[in-house]
């Protein structure tokens, strides 16, 4: 199998929520193949598919767990081979990373937390329902450099909007870097609160961060 069949497959097995079918292939092929480009390759591809699939409403939530739970399966294989190979990328940055106050949802979120992890960031995950001064506790105390904070709900959104009032209250704004992202979240919505990024899918959200990084050291 070349290895854009394998890429394609990976791909294929991700998006169909197939398990077995996609830790099978991680296990086969894990030996003979970069697992970075596996992951950049074969599953963000795929997950960044379903995603913008999800959000046309092609597929629905069952689909995007079932695909959030593939990816979760393979990165139990490849994460242990990235430290045991040391190919884990050089630090780029440290995240803490949360769904605001009342949200409960973390698909997405953990979702991101892996694909910041693969692309060489430290991520702390503060997990869901979390305060806005949870946030900034949690980037003091890791001298955090990002804070990424994720609204599914048209009514939690503005929870996103108290971390950026907080920051400024405190005179911490220039501090740190805050994303925001979610399913009701928008440029739009981004812009107005004065976020400093934002990115319509996961894999769209590591850019934006690789840019702010290379920005703020450049700085």
């Amino acid at each position: 199998m070349s290895q854009k069949e394998l890429f394609q497959q990976l791909k294929n097995a991700l998006m169909q929520g197939d398990s077995e079918a996609l830790t099978e292939l991680v296990k086969a092929n894990i030996d003979s193949t970069d697992p970075l480009e596996m992951i950049q390759q074969g599953m963000m591809p795929g997950m960044a598919e379903i995603g913008d699939q999800f959000s046309n409403c092609e597929v629905f939530l069952p689909e995007l767990l079932m695909a959030a739970e593939a990816w979760e399966e393979a990165m139990k294989i490849i994460k242990p081979k990235l430290l045991e190979m040391g190919q884990a990328m050089e630090k780029r940055g440290t995240i803490v990373i949360g769904t605001v106050q009342t949200d409960i949802h973390e698909i997405g979120k953990n979702i991101l937390l892996n694909l910041f992890t693969t692309a060489g960031y430290e991520v702390h995950d503060l997990g869901c329902d979390v305060p806005a001064a949870k946030f900034l506790e949690e980037a003091q105390k890791f001298n955090a450099d990002i804070i990424a904070a994720s609204a599914i709900m048209s009514t939690t959104v503005t929870y996103q909007k108290d971390i950026i009032d907080l920051l400024e209250s405190r005179n911490l704004r220039d501090k740190f870097l805050v994303m925001v992202g979610g399913g009701v979240v928008t440029q739009e919505w981004a812009d107005k609160i004065g976020a400093d990024g934002y990115g319509d899918l996961a894999s769209d959200a590591v850019v934006v961060a690789n840019e702010l990084m290379a920005k703020k050291k450049g700085a």
